[in-house]
């Protein structure tokens, strides 16, 4: 996806979330803030961003996002559940209506027995949230911009679904297979 059109899914995002009056906050591990960069970088966005957290360090993703300490010991960061809680507590800890999240392994080497390429992201609303899960490929920072891809076409069509409805919803999920 060229730079370009990442602004033009950004600018609709803000535009239907302004229209919506709704707000929204990101908690990021391997992004590491590019997703809240990428929103911020639209004119206006102070009327609907509330902030991100970037929760690369596994411990903050407990302490700064809410994510359940004894589940992430368990599972360690890369997993749908944690996905699903660092939006959720984003979208809390922001006071924002909207939280969205990224964990997974950008690379070079796997994690915890977890593939180089494996990223889960999720949307949070009214405490419940969506989870994706990707399977990306390329070098490190290919697997990032894909993230924030992958984040920003979920993000604009779970919006577009809340004005528009269930029909205004794009076909794509950028490569990602919906969990609830």
């Amino acid at each position: 996806m060229a730079e370009s059109e990442l602004l033009t899914i950004a600018r609709r995002i803000i535009s239907t979330c302004t229209r919506l009056g709704i707000s929204l906050a990101s908690a990021e591990s391997l992004t590491g803030g590019r997703f809240v960069a990428s929103l911020v970088d639209v004119p206006g966005a102070s009327a609907v961003v509330r902030g991100g957290l970037v929760t690369y360090a596994t411990d903050l993703k407990a302490s700064l996002a809410g994510v359940d300490a004894d589940h992430l010991e368990e599972t360690g960061p890369i997993d749908p559940v944690v996905a699903a809680e660092m939006a959720v507590g984003t979208a809390v800890q922001c006071v924002a209506d909207i939280g969205i999240s990224c964990t997974g392994v950008a690379g070079p080497d796997p994690q915890d027995d977890k593939p180089v390429g494996l990223v889960y992201t999720a949307i949070a609303f009214g405490g419940k949230a969506k989870v994706f899960e990707h399977d990306f490929t390329g070098d490190r920072d290919a697997i990032r911009s894909q993230t924030v891809q992958a984040m920003a076409v979920n993000l604009d069509e779970f919006v577009g679904e809340l004005a528009f409805g269930p029909e205004a919803g794009q076909a794509s999920n950028a490569g990602g297979d919906a969990t609830e």
